[in-house]
């Protein structure tokens, strides 16, 4: 094989790399189904693509050759049964086990014939059979998608990008490798088309479930600007973060966010661009923090975040700055109702914003104090150069947050 032609299949594999490691990213969150298909989805494509390409570990011929015809059935029918679940026919039990039934007879016949075969005529076969699949597959897609479901035109992609790739591979196989280069490149790139859409899909079922979550645990609370606890919600978290049980002492990382020019931005260019200036500003925040760090609305103009048990002031400090930094970059606002217009309608917006630290910890503190106190900090620290405030216990007052990581 060429080494333009590894080339290509290195990017594919780095591909699937990426998406098993978003596949964990959305295990660990506790989005078990998508992690498994996403997951499946490229173990599968990268057992096909690896046995396809002869780069199994066999010098025998004919049994390589049967291994493939084997990989060609399963993963096909394991391939149509994820897309089948992705458009969302198999959410009932009975059409999910009628669909089992019938991939799995169809499996088990073409295996049963293709042992009938010789090794190389089970092998093409066994490629047609995934070929004509593939475009079962890319017809149901496109049904579905002519009933208006958005998703579905994804899927029809994927399912296109994957027969493309399939074929390919096929004539590689049953050519025994020795195909031209180009060929190489255009299977290789149809693999990954494949694996981004499929990732793309589920990145969006992945962001819907967090949405849904999101508004399940907070209710009528929820705040789907920010996707964040709203004003109320956050008193109460302020409340179970400051609650003491039996005594025992509190120690609680405060740290609150304002923004001064959201007034000035709302009267320039309208409440649209507000919210979207509100919608970036949280989505940074969201990046800049653990995910330990409760976090919330505070007021109209700002956000709070908490952290229990802090036995790291260095670590809240860092937090702090780096809050400061994130939030400190400009944003490219639209300010028209319709998102999907730029140049005329879009203008740069620099958040003037100040960063209150407060580590909570003497053990006479209340909880609308501490939160009192970490906004006072916020709003003094719009006077400072690095934005970012605390109590001096020295002074007595709040001060700008020295160089070094003492608070």
């Amino acid at each position: 094989m060429e080494t333009i032609a590894v080339g290509f299949w290195g990017g594919y594999f780095g591909t699937v790399a990426l998406m098993l490691a978003g596949s964990v990213f959305a295990y660990v969150r506790g989005l078990r189904r998508v992690a498994t298909n996403a997951a499946i989805s490229a173990v599968a494509s990268a057992l096909f693509v690896l046995a396809y390409l002869r780069w199994l570990p066999m010098d025998d011929v004919a049994t390589q050759d049967r291994v493939l015809a084997h990989v060609a059935v399963v993963t096909s029918t394991l391939l149509a049964y994820m897309l089948l679940f992705m458009l969302g026919h198999l959410r009932r039990r009975s059409a999910a086990r009628r669909a089992q039934g019938g991939l799995a007879c169809l499996g088990l016949g073409v295996l049963a014939l293709g042992w009938a075969l010789e090794p190389h005529q089970a092998l093409v076969f066994s490629s047609v059979v995934a070929c004509l699949l593939g475009v079962v597959a890319l017809g149901v897609a496109v049904r579905s998608a002519l009933r208006g479901d958005r998703l579905t035109w994804a899927a029809v992609s994927s399912v296109f990008f994957m027969l493309l790739a399939l074929c390919g591979l096929s004539w590689t196989a049953v050519a025994g490798g020795h195909v031209h280069w180009t060929l190489h490149a255009l299977n290789a790139v149809s693999a990954m088309a494949y694996l981004g859409v499929i990732a793309a899909v589920l990145w969006g079922r992945y962001s819907y479930l967090i949405e849904l979550r999101q508004v399940m645990a907070y209710g009528p609370a929820y705040d789907p600007v920010t996707r964040m606890r709203s004003h109320a919600e956050t008193g109460q978290m302020v409340g179970a973060a400051f609650y003491r049980h039996d005594g025992e002492p509190l120690s609680v990382g405060v740290i609150a966010v304002s923004i001064s020019n959201l007034y000035a931005l709302e009267k320039l260019h309208g409440r649209a661009a507000v919210n979207h200036a509100l919608f970036v500003s949280a989505g940074r925040l969201r990046r800049a923090v653990g995910g330990q760090v409760e976090m919330g609305r505070l007021g109209d103009d700002g956000f709070l975040l908490l952290m229990r048990n802090l036995r790291n002031p260095e670590r809240l400090v860092r937090m702090a700055r780096s809050i400061a930094t994130r939030l400190s970059r400009p944003v490219a606002l639209n300010t028209s109702d319709e998102t999907t217009l730029k140049d005329e309608s879009e203008t740069h917006w620099v958040a003037d914003l100040g960063v209150g630290v407060l580590a909570a910890a003497h053990p006479n503190i209340r909880a609308a104090s501490a939160v009192a106190m970490a906004r006072a900090m916020s709003r003094s620290a719009w006077a400072y150069p690095s934005r970012v405030a605390w109590f001096d216990q020295s002074a007595g007052q709040i001060a700008e947050l020295p160089g070094g990581d003492s608070v």
